[in-house]
Protein backbone atom coordinates (compact mmCIF):
# COMPACT_ATOMS: atom_id res chain seq x y z
CA UNK A 1 0.00 0.00 0.00
CA UNK A 2 2.87 2.19 1.29
CA UNK A 3 4.61 1.74 -2.28
CA UNK A 4 1.48 2.24 -4.27
CA UNK A 5 0.93 5.66 -2.93
CA UNK A 6 4.33 6.26 -3.94
CA UNK A 7 3.80 5.60 -7.36
CA UNK A 8 0.88 7.64 -7.16
CA UNK A 9 2.69 10.29 -6.30
CA UNK A 10 5.55 9.99 -8.32
CA UNK A 11 2.76 9.68 -11.62
CA UNK A 12 0.50 12.81 -10.09
CA UNK A 13 4.16 14.80 -10.63
CA UNK A 14 5.14 13.36 -13.51
CA UNK A 15 1.45 14.98 -15.28
CA UNK A 16 1.82 17.83 -13.41
CA UNK A 17 5.22 18.79 -14.33
CA UNK A 18 4.39 19.23 -18.10
CA UNK A 19 1.51 21.97 -17.54
CA UNK A 20 4.07 23.74 -15.00
CA UNK A 21 6.21 24.29 -17.57
CA UNK A 22 3.78 24.50 -20.91
CA UNK A 23 5.53 26.31 -23.33
CA UNK A 24 2.80 27.27 -26.48
CA UNK A 25 4.46 26.78 -30.01
CA UNK A 26 7.70 25.98 -28.34
CA UNK A 27 8.60 29.32 -28.16
CA UNK A 28 8.46 32.79 -26.44
CA UNK A 29 7.93 35.45 -29.40
CA UNK A 30 7.95 39.22 -28.64
CA UNK A 31 6.87 41.52 -31.16
CA UNK A 32 8.09 45.17 -30.65
CA UNK A 33 5.81 47.37 -32.90
CA UNK A 34 6.28 50.58 -33.38
CA UNK A 35 7.62 53.77 -35.68
CA UNK A 36 10.80 53.20 -37.61
CA UNK A 37 10.44 55.82 -40.49
CA UNK A 38 8.51 58.56 -39.41
CA UNK A 39 8.98 61.58 -36.52
CA UNK A 40 9.66 58.92 -34.02
CA UNK A 41 12.23 57.20 -35.54
CA UNK A 42 14.80 57.96 -32.82
CA UNK A 43 12.51 58.11 -30.05
CA UNK A 44 11.73 54.30 -29.74
CA UNK A 45 12.67 53.04 -33.06
CA UNK A 46 15.02 50.36 -34.09
CA UNK A 47 16.84 51.42 -30.79
CA UNK A 48 13.71 49.49 -29.35
CA UNK A 49 14.34 46.40 -31.20
CA UNK A 50 17.41 46.38 -29.84
CA UNK A 51 17.02 46.85 -25.93
CA UNK A 52 14.18 43.50 -26.48
CA UNK A 53 17.11 41.84 -27.98
CA UNK A 54 19.02 42.82 -24.87
CA UNK A 55 16.52 41.86 -22.61
CA UNK A 56 16.33 38.30 -24.13
CA UNK A 57 20.15 37.87 -24.38
CA UNK A 58 20.26 38.66 -20.95
CA UNK A 59 17.68 36.66 -19.40
CA UNK A 60 19.87 33.61 -21.43
CA UNK A 61 17.83 33.64 -24.75
CA UNK A 62 15.71 30.79 -23.08
CA UNK A 63 12.91 30.62 -20.56
CA UNK A 64 11.53 27.58 -19.20
CA UNK A 65 13.94 25.54 -21.47
CA UNK A 66 12.15 27.60 -24.43
CA UNK A 67 13.72 30.06 -27.46
CA UNK A 68 12.97 33.25 -26.88
CA UNK A 69 12.60 35.20 -30.52
CA UNK A 70 12.26 38.60 -31.04
CA UNK A 71 10.41 40.33 -33.80
CA UNK A 72 9.46 43.78 -35.14
CA UNK A 73 7.42 46.03 -37.46
CA UNK A 74 7.34 49.32 -38.47
CA UNK A 75 3.39 50.56 -37.71
CA UNK A 76 3.96 53.87 -39.50
CA UNK A 77 2.40 55.81 -36.83
CA UNK A 78 -1.21 54.41 -38.48
CA UNK A 79 -3.49 52.85 -36.35
CA UNK A 80 -5.31 50.71 -38.92
CA UNK A 81 -1.60 49.25 -40.38
CA UNK A 82 -0.81 48.53 -36.45
CA UNK A 83 -3.61 46.71 -35.88
CA UNK A 84 -3.50 44.34 -39.23
CA UNK A 85 -0.05 43.32 -37.99
CA UNK A 86 -0.78 42.69 -34.49
CA UNK A 87 -3.68 40.67 -35.96
CA UNK A 88 -1.30 38.59 -38.35
CA UNK A 89 1.36 38.13 -35.93
CA UNK A 90 -1.15 36.68 -33.26
CA UNK A 91 -3.46 34.71 -35.78
CA UNK A 92 -0.87 33.28 -37.76
CA UNK A 93 2.66 34.09 -36.53
CA UNK A 94 2.64 32.76 -32.57
CA UNK A 95 3.51 35.97 -31.85
CA UNK A 96 2.54 35.86 -27.56
CA UNK A 97 3.05 39.53 -26.73
CA UNK A 98 3.78 43.21 -28.22
CA UNK A 99 5.22 45.77 -27.04
CA UNK A 100 6.41 49.63 -27.37
CA UNK A 101 3.73 50.44 -29.07
CA UNK A 102 5.02 54.29 -30.10
CA UNK A 103 1.74 56.97 -31.04
CA UNK A 104 -1.41 56.75 -28.38
CA UNK A 105 -3.95 55.91 -31.21
CA UNK A 106 -1.55 53.12 -32.09
CA UNK A 107 -1.16 52.09 -28.34
CA UNK A 108 -4.99 52.15 -28.15
CA UNK A 109 -5.91 50.15 -31.07
CA UNK A 110 -3.13 47.39 -30.22
CA UNK A 111 -4.55 47.02 -26.83
CA UNK A 112 -8.17 47.07 -27.67
CA UNK A 113 -7.35 43.56 -30.01
CA UNK A 114 -4.82 41.94 -27.56
CA UNK A 115 -7.66 42.51 -25.25
CA UNK A 116 -9.99 40.86 -27.28
CA UNK A 117 -7.82 37.85 -28.19
CA UNK A 118 -6.32 37.67 -24.35
CA UNK A 119 -2.77 38.52 -25.50
CA UNK A 120 -0.86 40.60 -23.51
CA UNK A 121 0.54 44.07 -24.60
CA UNK A 122 3.00 46.29 -22.67
CA UNK A 123 3.24 49.97 -23.67
CA UNK A 124 6.55 51.99 -23.54
CA UNK A 125 6.40 54.47 -26.56
CA UNK A 126 2.58 55.81 -26.03
CA UNK A 127 1.51 58.90 -23.27
CA UNK A 128 -2.35 58.53 -23.22
CA UNK A 129 -3.49 57.78 -19.71
CA UNK A 130 -6.18 55.86 -21.45
CA UNK A 131 -4.49 53.18 -21.23
CA UNK A 132 -4.78 52.56 -17.76
CA UNK A 133 -8.23 54.47 -17.91
CA UNK A 134 -11.24 54.33 -19.20
CA UNK A 135 -9.78 51.86 -21.96
CA UNK A 136 -7.25 49.93 -19.35
CA UNK A 137 -7.08 45.95 -19.60
CA UNK A 138 -6.25 42.88 -17.47
CA UNK A 139 -3.57 42.33 -20.09
CA UNK A 140 -2.28 45.53 -20.30
CA UNK A 141 0.83 47.25 -19.05
CA UNK A 142 2.15 50.48 -19.52
CA UNK A 143 5.43 50.61 -18.36
CA UNK A 144 7.82 54.04 -18.90
CA UNK A 145 5.86 56.76 -18.86
CA UNK A 146 2.72 58.79 -19.20
CA UNK A 147 1.38 62.06 -19.91
CA UNK A 148 0.09 62.71 -16.16
CA UNK A 149 3.86 61.60 -15.21
CA UNK A 150 4.84 64.09 -17.33
CA UNK A 151 2.63 67.10 -16.17
CA UNK A 152 3.57 65.99 -12.50
CA UNK A 153 7.12 65.92 -13.23
CA UNK A 154 7.38 69.09 -15.44
CA UNK A 155 4.20 71.03 -14.35
CA UNK A 156 4.55 70.38 -10.64
CA UNK A 157 8.27 70.09 -10.01
CA UNK A 158 9.54 72.88 -12.22
CA UNK A 159 6.84 75.36 -9.86
CA UNK A 160 9.22 73.92 -6.47
CA UNK A 161 11.80 75.16 -8.70
CA UNK A 162 10.94 78.94 -9.86
CA UNK A 163 9.32 78.68 -12.55
CA UNK A 164 5.57 79.74 -11.18
CA UNK A 165 4.58 81.56 -14.18
CA UNK A 166 3.52 79.52 -17.46
CA UNK A 167 2.28 79.78 -20.89
CA UNK A 168 1.61 77.15 -23.44
CA UNK A 169 2.60 76.87 -26.92
CA UNK A 170 0.20 74.36 -27.53
CA UNK A 171 -0.19 71.45 -30.71
CA UNK A 172 -3.58 72.24 -32.45
CA UNK A 173 -5.19 68.61 -31.85
CA UNK A 174 -5.76 66.12 -28.47
CA UNK A 175 -2.78 65.39 -27.16
CA UNK A 176 -1.42 68.99 -27.30
CA UNK A 177 -4.81 69.96 -25.10
CA UNK A 178 -4.13 66.89 -22.90
CA UNK A 179 -0.74 67.75 -22.03
CA UNK A 180 -1.35 71.41 -21.22
CA UNK A 181 -4.65 71.05 -19.31
CA UNK A 182 -2.65 68.29 -17.06
CA UNK A 183 0.23 70.30 -16.73
CA UNK A 184 -1.62 73.33 -16.13
CA UNK A 185 -3.77 71.90 -13.41
CA UNK A 186 -0.59 70.74 -11.79
CA UNK A 187 1.44 73.95 -12.01
CA UNK A 188 -1.81 76.07 -10.23
CA UNK A 189 -2.11 73.38 -7.47
CA UNK A 190 1.51 74.22 -6.41
CA UNK A 191 1.11 77.96 -6.39
CA UNK A 192 1.84 78.85 -9.92
CA UNK A 193 -0.24 80.62 -12.20
CA UNK A 194 -0.77 80.10 -16.33
CA UNK A 195 -0.84 83.20 -18.50
CA UNK A 196 -2.16 81.78 -21.31
CA UNK A 197 -1.85 79.55 -24.37
CA UNK A 198 -1.53 79.71 -28.22
CA UNK A 199 -2.36 76.69 -30.38
CA UNK A 200 -0.20 75.80 -33.85
CA UNK A 201 -0.85 73.53 -36.38
CA UNK A 202 0.51 69.90 -36.33
CA UNK A 203 3.83 70.17 -38.50
CA UNK A 204 4.22 73.90 -38.93
CA UNK A 205 7.48 75.11 -39.77
CA UNK A 206 7.23 78.42 -38.68
CA UNK A 207 6.84 79.45 -35.10
CA UNK A 208 7.83 82.64 -34.65
CA UNK A 209 4.29 84.45 -33.87
CA UNK A 210 3.72 81.71 -31.50
CA UNK A 211 6.77 82.12 -29.41
CA UNK A 212 6.65 86.12 -29.91
CA UNK A 213 3.39 86.15 -28.03
CA UNK A 214 4.79 83.67 -25.38
CA UNK A 215 7.70 86.03 -24.47
CA UNK A 216 5.71 89.04 -24.61
CA UNK A 217 3.66 87.65 -21.58
CA UNK A 218 6.45 87.76 -18.83
CA UNK A 219 5.98 84.33 -18.37
CA UNK A 220 8.80 82.40 -16.46
CA UNK A 221 8.02 78.98 -18.13
CA UNK A 222 6.96 78.29 -22.07
CA UNK A 223 5.69 75.09 -21.70
CA UNK A 224 5.73 73.24 -25.30
CA UNK A 225 2.80 71.10 -25.46
CA UNK A 226 3.42 69.17 -28.86
CA UNK A 227 5.81 66.88 -29.40
CA UNK A 228 8.64 65.26 -31.83
CA UNK A 229 9.56 67.91 -34.73
CA UNK A 230 7.25 70.24 -33.55
CA UNK A 231 8.90 70.31 -30.05
CA UNK A 232 12.78 70.16 -31.87
CA UNK A 233 11.71 73.39 -34.11
CA UNK A 234 10.62 75.17 -31.55
CA UNK A 235 13.11 74.92 -29.28
CA UNK A 236 15.36 75.87 -32.59
CA UNK A 237 13.32 78.91 -33.12
CA UNK A 238 13.72 80.13 -29.46
CA UNK A 239 16.98 79.78 -29.59
CA UNK A 240 17.34 82.44 -32.66
CA UNK A 241 14.77 84.57 -30.51
CA UNK A 242 17.42 84.77 -27.37
CA UNK A 243 14.55 83.51 -25.13
CA UNK A 244 16.18 81.13 -22.44
CA UNK A 245 19.09 83.95 -23.16
CA UNK A 246 16.55 86.63 -22.25
CA UNK A 247 15.89 84.66 -18.61
CA UNK A 248 13.01 82.73 -19.91
CA UNK A 249 12.66 78.97 -19.75
CA UNK A 250 11.61 76.28 -21.90
CA UNK A 251 9.59 73.02 -20.44
CA UNK A 252 9.03 70.74 -23.07
CA UNK A 253 6.08 68.14 -22.07
CA UNK A 254 7.64 65.46 -23.80
CA UNK A 255 11.01 64.84 -25.27
CA UNK A 256 14.28 62.52 -24.63
CA UNK A 257 17.75 62.26 -24.48
CA UNK A 258 17.78 61.24 -28.55
CA UNK A 259 16.22 64.29 -29.60
CA UNK A 260 18.47 66.71 -27.40
CA UNK A 261 21.17 64.89 -29.01
CA UNK A 262 19.93 65.24 -32.31
CA UNK A 263 19.27 69.64 -31.67
CA UNK A 264 22.56 69.84 -29.47
CA UNK A 265 23.43 71.55 -26.77
CA UNK A 266 23.91 74.72 -28.58
CA UNK A 267 20.06 74.99 -29.01
CA UNK A 268 18.59 72.57 -26.40
CA UNK A 269 20.98 74.24 -23.69
CA UNK A 270 18.43 75.23 -20.33
CA UNK A 271 15.57 73.31 -21.36
CA UNK A 272 13.80 71.51 -18.74
CA UNK A 273 11.62 68.21 -19.41
CA UNK A 274 10.95 64.72 -17.61
CA UNK A 275 12.06 61.57 -18.42
CA UNK A 276 11.88 58.37 -16.18
CA UNK A 277 15.44 57.39 -16.74
CA UNK A 278 18.68 58.59 -17.30
CA UNK A 279 22.12 56.78 -18.53
CA UNK A 280 24.33 58.70 -16.10
CA UNK A 281 22.19 58.51 -12.74
CA UNK A 282 24.46 55.61 -11.40
CA UNK A 283 26.56 52.65 -11.80
CA UNK A 284 23.82 50.03 -13.09
CA UNK A 285 22.12 52.62 -15.64
CA UNK A 286 25.78 53.57 -16.83
CA UNK A 287 26.89 50.24 -17.36
CA UNK A 288 23.52 49.68 -19.29
CA UNK A 289 23.83 52.58 -21.07
CA UNK A 290 27.57 51.34 -21.93
CA UNK A 291 26.68 48.25 -23.16
CA UNK A 292 23.57 49.62 -25.10
CA UNK A 293 25.87 51.99 -27.09
CA UNK A 294 28.38 49.56 -27.90
CA UNK A 295 25.43 48.01 -30.01
CA UNK A 296 23.65 50.81 -31.24
CA UNK A 297 26.10 54.19 -31.17
CA UNK A 298 24.22 55.85 -28.95
CA UNK A 299 22.78 56.03 -25.09
CA UNK A 300 19.02 54.82 -24.39
CA UNK A 301 16.42 57.04 -23.27
CA UNK A 302 13.04 56.25 -21.41
CA UNK A 303 11.59 54.19 -24.27
CA UNK A 304 14.65 51.86 -25.05
CA UNK A 305 14.92 51.52 -20.81
CA UNK A 306 11.44 50.77 -20.65
CA UNK A 307 11.04 48.36 -23.47
CA UNK A 308 14.32 46.21 -21.91
CA UNK A 309 12.80 46.33 -18.59
CA UNK A 310 9.26 45.26 -19.74
CA UNK A 311 10.57 42.62 -21.76
CA UNK A 312 12.61 41.18 -19.20
CA UNK A 313 9.73 41.45 -16.73
CA UNK A 314 7.47 39.94 -19.03
CA UNK A 315 9.83 36.55 -19.25
CA UNK A 316 10.53 36.70 -15.35
CA UNK A 317 6.87 36.34 -15.09
CA UNK A 318 6.78 33.65 -17.56
CA UNK A 319 9.30 31.81 -15.46
CA UNK A 320 7.42 32.78 -12.44
CA UNK A 321 4.00 31.17 -14.03
CA UNK A 322 5.41 28.38 -15.30
CA UNK A 323 3.32 28.75 -18.70
CA UNK A 324 3.50 31.77 -21.16
CA UNK A 325 -0.30 31.18 -21.10
CA UNK A 326 -2.07 34.77 -21.24
CA UNK A 327 -4.00 34.39 -17.75
CA UNK A 328 -1.17 33.35 -15.26
CA UNK A 329 1.56 35.46 -16.88
CA UNK A 330 -0.32 38.76 -16.06
CA UNK A 331 -1.32 37.53 -12.70
CA UNK A 332 2.44 37.08 -12.34
CA UNK A 333 3.00 40.75 -13.85
CA UNK A 334 0.73 42.18 -11.31
CA UNK A 335 2.34 40.75 -8.54
CA UNK A 336 6.01 41.26 -9.00
CA UNK A 337 7.95 43.72 -7.77
CA UNK A 338 9.87 45.23 -10.12
CA UNK A 339 13.38 46.22 -9.67
CA UNK A 340 16.14 46.86 -12.59
CA UNK A 341 18.07 48.58 -14.35
CA UNK A 342 15.03 50.89 -15.30
CA UNK A 343 12.89 50.92 -12.59
CA UNK A 344 14.13 50.30 -8.93
CA UNK A 345 11.69 49.13 -6.10
CA UNK A 346 8.43 49.66 -8.38
CA UNK A 347 5.53 47.89 -8.78
CA UNK A 348 2.53 47.63 -10.91
CA UNK A 349 -0.82 48.89 -10.18
CA UNK A 350 -4.24 47.49 -10.48
CA UNK A 351 -4.59 49.30 -13.52
CA UNK A 352 -1.53 47.44 -15.25
CA UNK A 353 0.48 51.19 -14.92
CA UNK A 354 4.13 51.10 -13.85
CA UNK A 355 4.89 52.70 -10.64
CA UNK A 356 8.17 54.03 -10.90
CA UNK A 357 9.92 57.20 -10.13
CA UNK A 358 10.38 59.94 -12.89
CA UNK A 359 12.75 62.47 -13.18
CA UNK A 360 12.72 66.22 -13.44
CA UNK A 361 15.92 67.26 -15.84
CA UNK A 362 17.95 70.40 -17.42
CA UNK A 363 19.70 70.43 -20.15
CA UNK A 364 23.26 70.48 -19.54
CA UNK A 365 25.30 74.03 -21.05
CA UNK A 366 27.48 73.04 -23.87
CA UNK A 367 30.53 73.82 -21.44
CA UNK A 368 28.83 71.76 -18.60
CA UNK A 369 29.19 68.50 -20.76
CA UNK A 370 31.98 66.55 -20.05
CA UNK A 371 31.45 63.74 -23.01
CA UNK A 372 28.79 63.23 -25.74
CA UNK A 373 25.39 62.41 -24.42
CA UNK A 374 26.33 64.10 -21.03
CA UNK A 375 23.49 66.33 -21.24
CA UNK A 376 21.56 66.06 -18.01
CA UNK A 377 21.51 67.58 -14.53
CA UNK A 378 19.00 66.25 -12.43
CA UNK A 379 16.96 68.77 -10.60
CA UNK A 380 14.06 66.79 -8.64
CA UNK A 381 12.78 63.17 -8.59
CA UNK A 382 9.34 62.90 -8.34
CA UNK A 383 8.06 59.27 -6.48
CA UNK A 384 5.94 56.79 -8.43
CA UNK A 385 2.88 57.04 -6.16
CA UNK A 386 2.86 60.82 -7.24
CA UNK A 387 3.45 60.84 -10.90
CA UNK A 388 0.88 57.90 -10.67
CA UNK A 389 -2.85 57.92 -11.32
CA UNK A 390 -4.83 55.36 -9.22
CA UNK A 391 -7.32 53.20 -10.93
CA UNK A 392 -10.17 54.86 -8.59
CA UNK A 393 -9.58 58.06 -10.33
CA UNK A 394 -8.60 56.97 -13.48
CA UNK A 395 -11.87 55.68 -14.67
CA UNK A 396 -10.28 51.94 -14.90
CA UNK A 397 -12.96 49.30 -13.81
CA UNK A 398 -11.48 46.04 -14.00
CA UNK A 399 -13.88 44.33 -12.70
CA UNK A 400 -15.78 41.21 -13.51
CA UNK A 401 -13.32 41.34 -17.28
Amino acid sequence: MKLSAIAAATLTAAIAAPALAEISDGKVKIGILNDQSGVYADFGGKWSFEAAKMAAEDFGGKVLDAPIEIVTADHQNKPDIASNIARQWYDREQVDSIMELTTSSVALAVQGLSKSKKKINLVTGAATTELTGKQCSPYGFHWAYDTHALAVGTGGALVSQGGDSWYFLTADYAFGYSLEEQTGKFVKSKGGEVKGSVRHPLSTTDYSSFLLQAQASGAKVIGLANAGLDTANSIKQAAEFGIVAGGQRLAALLFTLSEVHGLGLDAAQGLSLTESFYWDRDDQSREFGERFFERTGRMPNMIHAGTYSGVLQYLKAIEKAGTDATEPVAKAMHEMPVDDVFARNAKVGANGRLISDVYLMEVKKPEESKRAWDYYKVLATVPGDEAYIKPSESGCDLTGQ
